[in-house]
């Protein structure tokens, strides 16, 4: 007759500290950068604007951008905002309605390129 041969059962303990040592380098050798921030404010309650100051309204699209009905090209967006900012040293209004379609992305290029324009202070509508 034939021995049985009685099965070893397997040791976790190794296992165990070999997934917590390799979690440990990766926790240790991971950076965790923001890559880029948008400042956003909530709208409040303010001063009413001056009734000679227009605003300026830019409607964004997924692939368009108007100001002032003006086709508009965003990477040339900061030159004609400079161009339209006036003498006055107020920040000027700058009303942006997003068409549908428009991505986060876009809207987040959008506030990047207005946020090294200075003298705008950006009011975003939403969808229409």
């Amino acid at each position: 007759m034939r021995k049985m041969r009685r099965r070893r059962k397997l040791s976790m303990t190794s296992l165990i500290d070999v997934i917590f040592l390799l979690l440990l380098f990766f926790m240790l050798t991971s950076t965790f950068t923001r890559f880029s921030e948008v400042e956003l404010t909530s709208g409040g309650t303010g001063a009413a604007p001056s009734a000679s100051e227009r605003p300026l309204f830019l409607q964004l699209g997924p692939e368009s951008a108007r100001l002032n009905s003006a086709d508009i090209v965003l990477d040339s967006l900061a030159e004609a905002l400079a161009e339209q900012r006036g003498e006055g040293s107020e920040a000027r209004r700058l009303l942006v309605a997003l068409q549908p379609g428009v991505t986060a992305q876009r809207l987040t290029d959008l506030l990047v390129i207005l946020r090294g324009v200075p003298g705008f202070t950006p009011t975003v509508l939403g969808a229409s």
